[in-house]
C-alpha cells in the first residue's frame, strides 16, 4: 500500500523466462553425481571394442563371454569363444558351464532387445559378476569384427557410420 491511498502498487512487469532447450530443460546434474552414476554404468556395461580387444590381446582376458541367444541365433552367429548359455536355461546349466569366481559378460541381439539384461539379472541372482556387453552381436558384426557360424568362420565389412574405417580404433 502507498502512503496516500489503499491502492495496491503494481506488481512489477517481469519478462518471460527464455524457453529452456530440450537439453537443458533439466539441468545437469552436479558434477559428483555424475561420476558416480557413470562409474555405477561401466560397473554393468562394456562395449564391443573393449570385449573385441580383450579377447584379442593374448592372454586371459580375465572374464567368460556368454551368448544368451537360442540355438538358432547361435548357429547363424556368435563371438569366436563364447560359451551359448540361453537365458531359459541359466538357472539350470549356469553352475556346470561357469566358474562363480570369474567375472561373466552377457550378450544378445543388439541395443533393440533386453535380452542380456534379462540373462545378467539372472546370473546376479545365482551370485556371478556380471556386466552387459552393449551393442551385441548386432553391434559386433557391423564394427567389422569376426564371427562364427555353424558353416564356419565369417566376417562383414564394418559400417562406416559404428566403427572407423581407417584408425582401427575410435579413440574413446
Amino acid at each position: 500500500m502507498t502512503a496516500t491511498t489503499d491502492t495496491p502498487a503494481p506488481a512489477p512487469v517481469l519478462a518471460p523466462a527464455p524457453a529452456a532447450s530440450p537439453v537443458l530443460g533439466v539441468p545437469p546434474a552436479a558434477p559428483a553425481d555424475a561420476a558416480a552414476h557413470f562409474a555405477a554404468s561401466l560397473a554393468f556395461h562394456t562395449d564391443v571394442s573393449d570385449v573385441a580387444a580383450a579377447l584379442t590381446d593374448g592372454g586371459d582376458p580375465g572374464f567368460t563371454l556368454v551368448d544368451t541367444r537360442s540355438t538358432a541365433a547361435w548357429d547363424q552367429g556368435h563371438v569366436p569363444g563364447a560359451v551359448h548359455l540361453p537365458t531359459a536355461q541359466i538357472p539350470r546349466l549356469a553352475a556346470d558351464l561357469l566358474d562363480p569366481a570369474r567375472p561373466v559378460v552377457v550378450y544378445c541381439w543388439g541395443p533393440g532387445c533386453n535380452g542380456a539384461a534379462r540373462a545378467a539379472l539372472a546370473l546376479a541372482r545365482l551370485g556371478y559378476q556380471v556386466k552387459e556387453m552393449l551393442g551385441g552381436m548386432e553391434y559386433w558384426t557391423r564394427e567389422g569384427l569376426g564371427y562364427e557360424t555353424a558353416a564356419g568362420p565369417a566376417r562383414r565389412d564394418a559400417d562406416p557410420l559404428t566403427a572407423p574405417l581407417a584408425a582401427g580404433a575410435c579413440g574413446c
